[in-house]
């Protein structure tokens, strides 16, 4: 049995792991599903200084003060570089890293950096006008990434502002996380006209990662959870 670590992406929380979370219980296996600083439950913990690093740490301290030793680090989406910084600061707690449709940055890059000036301006101009210049307000709808009626609401109700610093902030990498074995799951749908996480399906690629496919959308968590656990499980028994 394998213990995971599920880190959400932007505008999130743990919840949204939620069903998925339960799948994987039921089939014996420890799950910790974090909730990063400012979002979900801990919105009101968010602060101007929140940034990439206070995210890093968020999950680095579940697994150190859990005692987790060989995690199944998963994250999805701006949660891949959440994971990337982790591995790099706890490598020897980390047993498999899976990227899920998720941002993979190299030392020196940032969330907004890799997104295009136009992702990047749309975000802070957002922050400007409706978030006290540091939080991005939600602005995408349940059409938008794909979710189908029966999650929408849920997933739409429970979405929230996210700290603009930690789109920002440029991650810092020492290369101590560069041995863990590391599986990419690619969730692009077969009809996606762009896909804005195509260059780093070929990052994964060039590494020489595991390519998985679940070509079910963005939120392959939410959308067909128990496709996800299946994938998950057989990731995690090698």
């Amino acid at each position: 049995m394998a213990t995971f670590v599920l880190v959400h992406g932007g505008w999130g929380g743990g919840w949204e792991w939620r069903p998925l979370a339960e799948m994987l219980a039921a089939s014996g296996h420890t799950v910790f599903r974090p909730t990063l600083t400012g979002l979900g439950e801990r919105r009101h913990l968010g602060t101007p200084d929140t940034d990439l690093d206070t995210h890093i740490d968020d999950v680095r301290g579940v697994l150190e003060t859990e005692d987790l030793d060989d995690v199944v680090l998963v994250g999805q989406s701006y949660g891949g570089a959440v994971i990337t910084g982790v591995a790099d600061r706890v490598p020897g707690r980390v047993g498999h890293l899976v990227y899920l449709d998720a941002f993979v940055l190299e030392d020196g890059e940032s969330v907004n950096g890799v997104s295009g000036e136009k992702f990047a301006a749309h975000f802070r101009g957002l922050a400007a006008d409706k978030g006290d210049g540091w939080q991005v307000p939600v602005w995408f709808d349940a059409a938008h990434v794909g979710l189908p009626d029966p999650v929408s609401g849920w997933y739409m109700s429970h979405v929230g502002p996210h700290p603009l610093a930690t789109l920002d902030q440029p991650l810092r990498l020492t290369g101590a996380g560069a041995e863990i074995a590391t599986s990419y799951i690619d969730c692009e749908p077969p009809d996606a006209e762009s896909w804005v996480f195509r260059p780093f399906v070929e990052r994964a690629r060039l590494r020489g990662w595991t390519l998985q496919h679940l070509p079910v959308g963005h939120d392959a968590h939410v959308i067909d959870p128990s496709g996800l656990a299946a994938l998950l499980e057989k990731i995690a028994n090698g």
